[in-house]
């Protein structure tokens, strides 16, 4: 218990799967937490459900943000600090997928995953970073990767491409930053029991690229050296690891949490 107590976290995407649940086990350990996402409704529902859980003087907030508009990121932040005061750590966790066969991918399906996935969490490093270096205090800013992020698979072109991207923003992000006391870290899941991986079950099906439900799942986790898929409760031990002070001597690391899928 409070790994974390009174830092102030911003989770995006956290209205549902990974990011709440990386927001509810920092909330869990003393941290304030506004939980992000671009469904401002279910959001504000998540923050409620964890209002009562809120330990050693944390507090509880939501905020609505397309993490692809500047002006609406850098209105969270704000509205974070007006909250608690300041931001110590920025979790950019939004994104997308849309699963098509590679000779079928359109501008339009690259664009999206692309400014989602790899704009969007410039903009959030950009605009959290400006807040810490207001600050002074330091900070730590922390991206969503994935085992996409180190191997190219079929079907999810561009969401590859756009989790590579993440890996460079973070290491760009770490030597630009060293400077400020700010630290650019980022975790990379692999098959992870979410809302996420039951649309892209979907898609791969609507593409013709699976031919059941929970084909496309077990088919990518066949190789799991653990033996199963990930829950999102796999995750958080990690993600408030690199949230507290115990992971100050890393950055521009990316860590893998997939089970042992793939060994790099």
């Amino acid at each position: 218990m409070g790994r974390v107590s009174g830092r102030v976290c911003l989770v995006t995407g956290a209205a549902q799967g990974i990011g709440r649940a990386i927001g509810e086990a920092l909330v869990a350990e003393g941290a304030s937490v506004c939980f992000a996402d671009l469904n401002a409704e279910k959001a504000a529902a998540v923050a409620e459900a964890n209002r009562s859980r809120a330990v050693n003087g944390g507090g509880v907030m939501s905020a609505g943000v397309d993490v692809r508009e500047r002006n609406e990121v850098r209105a969270m932040i704000e509205a974070v600090v007006e909250r608690f005061g300041r931001l110590d750590v920025a979790f950019n966790n939004a994104g997308v997928n849309k699963p098509m066969n590679l000779l079928d991918v359109t501008e339009d399906n690259w664009r999206f995953i692309m400014d989602v996935n790899g704009l969007g969490v410039l903009i959030g490093m950009q605009e959290a970073a400006r807040q810490m270096i207001a600050q002074g205090t330091g900070g730590k800013i922390i991206n969503t990767a994935s085992i996409a992020s180190r191997q190219g698979f079929g079907n999810v072109a561009p969401y590859c491409a756009s989790k590579w991207a993440v890996v460079s923003l973070t290491q760009s992000g770490a030597r630009d930053l060293a400077k400020h006391d700010i630290t650019v870290t980022g975790f990379a899941p692999g098959v992870v029991a979410t809302e996420m991986w039951e649309a892209v079950d979907r898609d791969l099906m609507e593409i013709g690229a699976a031919e059941r439900p929970g084909q496309a799942m077990e088919e990518f986790s066949a190789d799991i050296l653990r033996g199963r898929v990930a829950t999102p409760g796999d995750i958080t031990g990690t993600t408030t690891f690199l949230a507290s002070s115990d992971s100050d001597y890393m950055t521009g690391q990316i860590v893998m949490i997939d089970g042992g899928m793939a060994l790099v």
